[in-house]
């Protein structure tokens, strides 16, 4: 029986990135570049001004006050760049080329207009308020390496240049498979000695909130043919999960047939809780991933287990939610010999992540999956752990956002302020 570590390793052992497909622009937020891309033209593309104002020569303010004739205005988009005399000015706007013969942009809060002059106090250095050609990304430059998943930020980057279309990983397409004759499906009533088909649900948000294509095929009911039948199904999928069936009971048939229909099982059981029952195989390199069918079981293992390898297979180089450190503020019991992960919520004080229980850790209680915000790893060793432990814990939800309301700005120290005008 594998430790978790070791089975996700397996795990991560067995899956490979996707193919490569090209998406529009606007596609691609979330995805992950299949390869470099860099950039076909310089940025900025010419020089020009980074400010309102006025473009001048800067011999010309030598002295101060410079007198300087207004000869053009240039706007932003404009194209005239006559050469500007000694002498001269030329009003600018931010964003418009710099006039040939022009060093220096003096913004218009610096200067005064009277009729057709500018008045012009103070030193003017060469190329101040001016961006430079290149001087953000040189044409050439890589712009977007392999294996980057695509934010806003190099969305913005692309579309600067002209990358009306991008190379991106294929998303996974993953098969997701309920058995038991327990199940019926959403909007049917439930009665006597049945369940609504609860955990599909949530896999497939589960699959989705990760970037893959969740493909629902349905119950599978506890008999041979009918699991063969959509486990085939399955197959023509990137990746299987099916939920329940996993476990050592005389309809648990999910190992049988994937066995039949030509599958290597990796593991069986995990020396985890909850998710101990959960197996592992390959089909012709496409992963199958069995998961138990309590509900928080199968929410738990896709977190930990799953959803890394789903991110391997779309390009990601990043694939694992990191463990961080925080206290436990009750104490916990469990018995000892398997790492437990338990369902918390999460306070911050002075810096540091709190943890209390999120109540029942039964399996079956699904109530606790939709108030945690975080797993607490409980080493396999322990039996009781005090309140005021420091523990391990992977974070589910971004729990440092606050109420704009609560927001406060504090000041910097004067130390650091002298320190970052003086460009030290």
């Amino acid at each position: 029986m594998p430790t978790f570590q070791e089975a996700r390793n397996v795990i991560l052992s067995h899956v490979r990135p996707l193919g490569e497909e090209t998406v529009p622009l606007m596609e691609a937020l979330g995805r992950v570049a299949s390869r470099d891309i860099a950039a076909p033209w310089d940025m900025p593309l010419f020089d020009n001004s980074g400010m309102d104002g006025y473009a001048v020569r800067a011999a010309d303010c030598s002295t101060s006050p410079a007198h300087l004739s207004i000869s053009g205005f240039l706007p932003a988009g404009g194209t005239d760049q006559a050469s500007v005399e000694a002498g001269c000015a030329v009003k600018i706007m931010t964003g418009a080329p710099i006039p040939n013969g022009c060093n220096a942009v003096v913004p218009i809060e610096e200067a005064q207009q009277v009729g057709d002059h500018v008045i012009i106090m103070g030193k003017v250095l060469q190329r101040q308020h001016i961006r430079i050609k290149g001087a953000d990304v040189a044409a050439g430059a890589r712009i977007l390496a392999a294996g980057t998943r695509i934010r806003p930020a190099e969305m913005g980057m692309l579309a600067a240049m002209g990358q009306a279309l991008v190379p991106v990983h294929r998303k996974a397409r993953v098969a997701i498979l309920s058995t038991g004759d327990e199940l019926i499906e959403l909007g049917e009533m439930p009665g006597a000695g049945k369940i609504i088909n609860s955990n599909a649900i949530s896999l497939a948000a589960a699959v989705r909130e990760c970037g893959a294509e969740p493909v629902l095929i349905g119950i599978a009911r506890d008999d041979i043919a009918s699991h063969r039948e959509k486990m085939l199904e399955g197959f023509a999928c990137d990746a299987l999960i099916t939920s329940a069936g996993v476990s050592a009971g005389d309809r648990d048939l999910v190992r049988e047939v994937m066995a039949q229909l030509g599958a290597r099982e990796l593991f069986w059981k995990i020396d985890m809780k909850p998710g101990g029952p959960t197996a592992f195989a390959t089909r012709e390199e496409k992963p199958i991933f069995s998961l138990p069918g309590n509900p928080v079981s199968t929410m738990v293992t896709f977190e930990l287990l799953v959803k890394p390898a789903l991110y391997r297979m779309m390009g990601h180089e990043k694939v694992v939610r990191p463990f961080v450190k925080g206290i436990l503020a009750e104490d916990a019991h469990k018995k000892a010999g398997k790492l437990n992960f338990i369902r918390v919520t999460i306070k911050k004080r002075h810096g540091r992540y709190l943890a209390y229980c999120a109540g029942d850790q039964h399996t079956g209680v699904l109530s606790t999956m939709t108030r945690c915000d975080a797993l607490v790893a409980l080493p396999p060793e322990a039996s009781f752990v005090p309140a005021g432990s420091e523990v391990d814990i992977v974070l589910l939800r971004d729990v440092d956002l606050i109420k704009e309301e609560h927001i406060r700005i504090a000041p910097a120290p004067m130390t650091v302020e002298r320190r970052t005008l003086n460009g030290n």
